[in-house]
């Protein structure tokens, strides 16, 4: 195979922009929600109780719900995905996002229609969730499957990059609404703009997947399978065959996935519990972001010359570290001191991020790859971002203190340290090859 030897690499960045497109744009529209969820949707779509933190924690419960939806998503979409091809699902989970937010964009407030109004939120949520775990499997693998051997961590990092792309949109937009309007009229229709604008950026995204394929490894795949009435696919047989590779991939993704909804998320509830203005605290995350999306590239370059353990086992002992040293300079409240906690919080966290895709492409077989990255990757957030947030928030209404909202983080990044020690080093491996292997133990079995 082509990419076995050498990348056609026009076509390579072409691959990389169709799916850094949709990544975006996805992600520009789920952290919209869990940015939203702090500044608006407490106010406006729950009751009020006296106290500001139990509509923010409300609110958190039903960002949650995305989270739950995901794995649901990576199975559906995996299991159709090892079947029929990354490049239409993707597609379909960018339109069902893009209209799950608009809608958001259009709810009546708990003011107007009562009980219904988080009702709907949480509906339209579960189907953005959905639609988002489907998106990130198919959207790297397009890209893996693509990339020669010796430099894979590296152009598998561009898609995760979108994701700090997409949050560093979804923050310039509520900035620049917060900062322009009066809060009376940001609260009252403002915060609607950002999800209406959806629409125009899922147009853009759409038509730019259109331009690309399968990858010739896939499609080699798919004919080898037609002709193999043995082969099997999705969530038992990836279980079956490969649970070793599930579970790692789920406990190296418990502590980067806590450290990153505690860094981009959580810090804003808790800087604003803190009396920070919620513009100062927008605009610092904006900056991080930035040095965020050059840090990932940079480090999944890192991964393919020093190779995947060391790079992952470094970030995860620094998630160890870093909130014993951000919380302390959060409550500083001075502007430089807030900065330099977040962007340390992100550059640790690019240690992991940067090498997830490549990581556990080498992982699994291409007939059963999408079930097995997107299983690794989304069942993790049941438990780790989707609550991350809303723990957080109630450890600090508990406790008015950030030790305890530490150590959880830190607990987190043990386990994601203990399966770095013990994963294999996967770097330069052949998708070819792993396939050859697979179908020997096939027949073997």
């Amino acid at each position: 195979m082509r990419h076995e030897e050498e990348a056609d690499l026009p076509y390579l960045r072409k691959v990389v922009g169709a799916s850094m497109a949709g990544t975006v744009v996805e992600w520009y529209e789920f952290f919209l929600y869990g940015t939203a969820a702090t500044l608006v949707f407490g106010k406006l779509f729950f009751p009020n109780t006296g106290n500001e933190l139990d509509g923010i924690i409300a609110a958190f419960a039903t960002y949650a719900v995305g989270f739950v939806a995901r794995p649901l998503g990576g199975i559906v979409f995996g299991h159709v995905g090892d079947r029929i091809g990354r490049k239409s699902l993707l597609q379909f989970s960018l339109v069902l996002i893009g209209l799950s937010t608009f809608l958001m964009g259009c709810l009546p407030t708990y003011a107007s229609i009562g009980y219904w109004a988080p009702a709907l939120l949480v509906f339209l949520r579960f189907l953005q969730g959905f639609a988002l775990g489907g998106e990130w499997g198919g959207a790297v693998l397009l890209v893996t499957e693509h990339s020669p051997n010796r430099s894979r961590a590296f152009w598998g990092s561009w898609p995760q990059a979108g994701v700090p792309l997409g949050n560093l949109l979804a923050t310039l937009v509520l900035l620049v609404l917060s900062a322009t309007l009066p809060e009376e009229d940001f609260l009252a229709w403002g915060w609607r703009i950002g999800f209406w604008l959806s629409v125009v950026i899922v147009g853009i995204g759409y038509y730019i997947r259109t331009q690309v394929s399968d990858s010739p490894i896939f499609k080699a795949a798919r004919e080898e399978a037609e002709h193999r009435a043995d082969q099997g696919y999705g969530l038992t047989e990836v279980f079956r065959r490969y649970p070793r590779g599930v579970f790692t991939a789920m406990a190296l993704r418990l502590g980067e996935n806590i450290l990153y909804y505690m860094v981009v998320t959580f810090s804003i509830t808790y800087l604003n519990h803190r009396g920070v203005d919620t513009t100062r605290i927008l605009t610092l995350l904006f900056a991080a972001h930035v040095l965020h999306v050059l840090a990932i590239p940079a480090v999944g370059a890192a991964a393919d010359r020093l190779g995947r353990r060391p790079v992952y086992i470094a970030g995860a002992a620094l998630t160890v570290a870093w909130p014993f040293l951000a919380f302390p300079l959060f409550d500083t409240g001075q502007t430089a001191a807030i900065l330099l906690a977040i962007m340390l919080g992100l550059a640790v966290h690019s240690l992991m991020y940067a090498a997830q895709p490549a990581i556990m492409t080498e992982m699994f077989p291409t007939r059963m790859r999408y079930s097995g990255v997107s299983l690794g990757y989304q069942v993790t957030a049941i438990v780790a971002g989707s609550w991350a947030p809303l723990i957080g928030t109630a450890l600090l209404r508990q406790y008015d203190d950030w030790l305890p909202i530490a150590l959880y983080i830190a607990g987190a990044a043990v386990v994601s340290l203990a399966a770095a020690l013990v994963m294999r080093e996967t770097k330069g491996s052949s998708l070819l090859a792993i396939d050859r292997e697979d179908a020997r133990l096939t027949a073997v079995a």
